[in-house]
């Protein structure tokens, strides 16, 4: 059908004026709405005891619901429809770390699920009793209560236990789902969520590989580089493909029918985004973590590469970070065609739980509230989203927080700053009377699979209006009436009794439904809409009246979203009517929803959505990305006659250039070779087509490239070169073959006199007095020192050598050789240890400026305090906000005690006398290694002798630096002053 033809109830201009309308009207409520939310939230006042209090705004109250003994170590909550919290525990947190043997509290038969009660109605949990104890629950991340089914995500299994007499006991137990990675591994498999299209969703961080197959025997396989955290999480592999033929990479968000088929990928390369939410739209919304300075709140668009990894997983962000660009903009690759835009950064901290409030029972300026927990940052994050071109603006505020930051920031040395950190929120859940509960991990130190209360304690805070009873409702699932209250309920999965209720009913439900859609709020109309297209022809009939004619484009587009799911037969028809509808969110849901049809039935659809660019919004050119994809080659020509026609590369209006960027075809590297050597362009245009240059996986790209880097343009020469030294490390090494690249910067020297040593030392037949020897001398050499470590690492010494190499190795002459040995070696006693306590108490009256200059002389080579130093190793500059004086003058004695996720050192040697530790940016044929300077070194495969992560950190410890406790001491002031 020709795009001329598409059918409209009213004319273009009609819609343009409705819309003006609208928008307009919209905008003074959205105004007026966020007005209120930021005005709610700007002030802040303490709520609760001294001992457990938290800063919620004014006209809200936060109290202790629940605390250890009821329970321990929360790691996820759930409501169920009779106002209950369920709690999955992590007693059992890292037991490879947290040694029972020192105190740490453990449970033989496996970690628990806990469901506790207010019974009374006082405000209070009084009743707790263990739902289920099981071996296979090791650190379970995630819970969620749908009807009589408790699913709790505990890797590798998706586990259903079924409660089928209502006893509060399992009758029932099956692994609905097994194969993912991150066995006992926070980057593992997330919560569940029932969506309001009565669909399960969950995600899982990045700690594969995931190989997972559906009841249909569809099988996912998402795998990266990522390795380490845990000693079970050892093997990885990037580049997988799964049966639909796509390779997704590293963490993913999936959705799949109850019954267990239809295992579908929604987003992916995340690192560890801790769950997922939807709201009552269909948007689907998460957080992600980096340890660094990049965390980030986002919504997710449907197939969204999040860009976390390279587009294979081999390499991670470092390996392919640009000059000039920051780390959140590296971090993310939001310079990179085919990648998401990054959402709201919010730095330093440990993003967990997250949860859409859609409820006025906390009052109306709260209503649509996305609430993302830190428990790094000792805060809830609250966020309105606004919808701003085909994305949303996120404009983030402190919603609740241990400690008041709303009017002073809080002083480092006040005596009880230790316990205000120890606020860890894991997870937010919405009850069904509209209150929040915030589960509390309560520990001083967040991240690296540590905790410090040997005990488990936690707490469960329950928020609710200052001076008004929230009462839960008694739901009567029997009745029609009953089942629309639940659907209408604020507690997300309690909706699902609602929706599945009447989605049995049928055709017979409609009219109930349709009532429905003259409610005060928005998203309880959004919710009929789904119901609408799973009832029938009569419910889809209604369904398409609301698609085509309704007012609020958010209900248009639900409508869409529902008739794409439930009469998918019809989608090309559906998308023919809205490609010119004046809404960017619904074209962007058009374009989506042409990922998986062919360009021949689809391509009249795409050129109208492309009219509908802006030249700004970049959401709308990634959806359009995601309507061409792998239909870029075939639709090039196409886009060129039809937006270019016959003018130059150089002179292409915004769409063909930003096109061809974020598709980057091969068909396209003249044009993009020309537009990149223009001095009629700007030098960011010309860049950006280097950079679409660099992306095409062909070797007339590499031809153009090194054409590009002898041009007289010194942005373009300089340019171009980057990108072919780069790449010659990876897609482009078969390309340039013939290409001279120029000599690395610092090439690692070649030693084969250590080799020769090396032989001796693993000679069995040689004496021991000769092998003794060779140890010896090797150990005293800064590469001989880390092929010794690497045997060590592999266990292949034995005891008379280790005794040998450890008498010397501590004296070599590289101190990060003597910081990796501490693993593998026994120290000579350094003689008297610090005293903690001692220092602890000098921290108050000690010298800032002193420690600054400690700092530099000590930490800068490896970290950075937010304006100087390197970025070898976690910035610094926030660390107050994560731990307290107490953790963080740990971790300067102790280093090897929490080692960074991401962080963990990789030691390289060859064939040929070289060795390399740093960090491993990237694998597969080439690795790459960056070192403690921030120098990279490239091995091909066949060259390297071994490749092994390290147990132990890089950096040195107090007494390798030498550290008086007075440097301590002032050390450790320094880094609280910073901010």
């Amino acid at each position: 059908m020709k795009i001329s033809t598409l059918d409209h109830s009213l004319s273009i201009g009609a819609w343009v004026s409705l819309l003006a309308f609208i928008m307009i009207a919209c905008t003074h409520n959205n105004e007026d709405r966020q007005g209120r939310f930021e005005s709610a939230v700007s002030s802040l006042h303490p709520s609760g005891d001294d001992e457990d209090r938290l800063f919620v705004p004014e006209g809200l109250r936060a109290e202790v619901w629940a605390k250890s003994p009821q329970f321990y170590n929360p790691t996820n909550i759930d409501v169920d429809r009779n106002g209950r919290v369920w709690v999955t525990e992590a007693v059992n947190y890292r037991d490879f770390n947290n040694d029972p043997e020192d105190g740490f509290k453990h449970f033989e038969g496996g970690d628990r699920v806990v469901i506790l009660e207010d019974t009374n109605g006082d405000g209070r949990a009084d009743s707790s009793k263990v739902f289920v104890q099981d071996e296979d629950l090791v650190s379970p991340l995630g819970i969620a209560v749908i009807e009589n089914k408790v699913i709790v995500s505990s890797s590798p299994y998706l586990i259903v236990y079924t409660d089928e007499t209502g006893n509060d006991q399992p009758d029932r137990k099956e692994k609905f789902l097994t194969g993912f990675g991150g066995l006992d591994h926070d980057h593992a498999l997330h919560s569940l969520v029932a969506g309001p299209d009565g669909l399960w969703y969950f995600n899982t961080g990045n700690a594969g590989p995931h190989i997972v197959t559906d009841k249909d025997g569809w099988t996912l396989r998402a795998g990266s580089s990522y390795t380490g955290g845990t000693p079970y999480n050892v093997e990885n592999e990037p580049g997988l493909i799964s049966d639909d033929g796509r390779v997704w990479i590293g963490g993913v968000a999936l959705r799949i029918n109850p019954d267990g088929t239809g295992l579908k990928v929604l987003g992916h390369n995340f690192r560890n985004s801790y769950e997922i939410t939807l709201d009552s739209y269909g948007n689907m919304w998460q957080n992600d973590n980096d340890d660094q300075i990049s965390n980030r709140t986002t919504w997710l668009v449907e197939g969204g590469n999040a860009g976390f990894m390279s587009r294979d997983g081999s390499r991670f962000w470092r390996a392919d970070q640009r000059p000039g660009q920051d780390i959140p903009t590296a971090h993310w690759r939001q310079e990179d065609p085919g990648v998401m835009p990054s959402g709201d950064i919010t730095g330093a901290g440990a993003p967990t739980g997250i949860v859409l409030y859609e409820s006025d029972a906390l009052g109306p300026q709260y209503e649509e509230m996305l609430l993302s927990a830190d428990a790094g940052r000792n805060h809830i994050f609250g966020y309105l989203p606004e919808p701003s071109g085909a994305g949303f603006e996120l404009n983030r505020h402190i919603f609740a927080s241990s400690v008041d930051e709303s009017t002073s920031d809080y002083v480092w040395h006040n005596e009880n700053i230790g316990e205000d950190k120890w606020f860890r929120p894991s997870d937010v859940a919405v009850g069904t009377d509209g209150s929040l509960y915030i589960a509390d991990w309560y520990d001083p130190i967040v991240g690296g699979h540590q905790m410090r209360l040997q005990q488990g304690d936690g707490r469960i805070y329950r928020i609710s209006p200052e001076n008004r009873a929230l009462h839960t409702p008694d739901l009567d699932l029997q009745s029609t009436e009953g089942q629309i209250q639940a659907l209408l309920n604020p507690a997300i999965n309690v909706r699902y009794s609602g929706f599945i209720r009447l989605k049995e009913q049928g055709e017979s439900a409609v009219e109930d439904v349709k009532e429905i859609l003259s409610a005060d709020k928005r998203y309880h109309r959004a919710r009929a809409v789904w119901l609408l297209a799973n009832l029938g022809d009569a419910g889809i009939t209604e369904a398409e009246r609301l698609m085509q004619d309704d007012r609020d484009d958010h209900i248009r587009f639900t409508a869409f979203r529902a008739l794409r799911q439930n009469n998918p037969e019809r989608v090309l028809e559906y998308a023919q009517r809205l490609a010119r509808d004046p809404s960017p969110p619904i074209r962007r849901e058009v374009a989506i929803a042409l990922r998986d049809i062919p360009l021949d039935e689809s391509q009249e659809i795409i050129l109208e959505l492309i009219k509908g660019y802006d030249g700004e919004d970049q959401w709308y050119l990634y959806a359009l990305g995601i309507a061409l994809d792998g239909k870029g080659e075939e639709f090039y020509p196409v886009l060129k006659e039809e937006f270019a026609g016959n003018s130059s590369p150089e002179e292409w209006p915004e769409i063909v250039a930003d096109l061809a960027w974020e598709l980057h075809p091969r068909a396209a590297v003249e044009d993009l070779k020309a537009r990149a050597a223009s001095r009629l362009l700007p030098e960011a245009e010309r860049k950006r087509a280097i950079v679409a240059l660099g992306f095409v996986d062909a070797p007339e790209a590499a031809d153009a490239m090194i054409a590009l880097s002898e041009q007289s343009l010194s942005d373009v020469s300089r340019e171009a070169l980057w990108w072919l030294k780069f790449r010659n490390t990876n897609e482009w090494q078969a390309y340039l073959e013939d290409w001279e690249a120029p000599p690395p910067d610092r090439p690692l020297a070649k030693k084969p006199e250590i080799l020769a040593l090396n032989e001796v030392v693993n000679n069995e037949s040689a004496s021991i007095r000769e092998r003794v020897q060779a140890a010896e001398t090797m150990a005293a050499d800064s590469v001989g020192g880390l092929y010794l470590i690497s045997a060590a690492a592999q266990s292949k010494l034995p005891f008379e050598l280790e005794q040998a190499i450890s008498s010397v190795i501590f004296e070599n002459p590289d101190r990060y050789v003597r910081s990796l040995a501490m693993g593998y070696f026994t120290r000579p006693d350094p003689g008297q240890s610090v005293n903690r306590e001692n220092i602890l108490s000098a921290v108050t009256d000690a010298d800032v400026d002193r420690g600054r200059d400690l700092f530099f002389s000590n930490c800068a080579m490896c970290h950075s305090n937010g304006e100087t130093g390197s970025s070898f190793g976690p910035s610094l500059a926030t660390i107050r906000n994560r731990i307290g004086r107490s953790e963080l003058l740990d971790a300067i004695i102790e280093p090897d005690a929490s080692v960074t996720f991401g962080f963990e050192p990789w030691l390289v040697t060859t064939g040929d006398g070289r060795a390399i530790y740093g960090l491993r940016l990237s694998d597969g044929n080439i690795t790459v290694v960056s070192d403690v300077f921030e120098n990279r070194y490239f091995f091909n495969a066949e060259e390297i002798e071994s490749k092994r992560q390290l147990s132990t950190t890089i950096m040195p410890d107090a007494y390798q630096l030498e550290l008086t406790e007075d440097d301590l001491a002032d050390l450790t002031r320094y880094l609280l002053e910073l901010n």
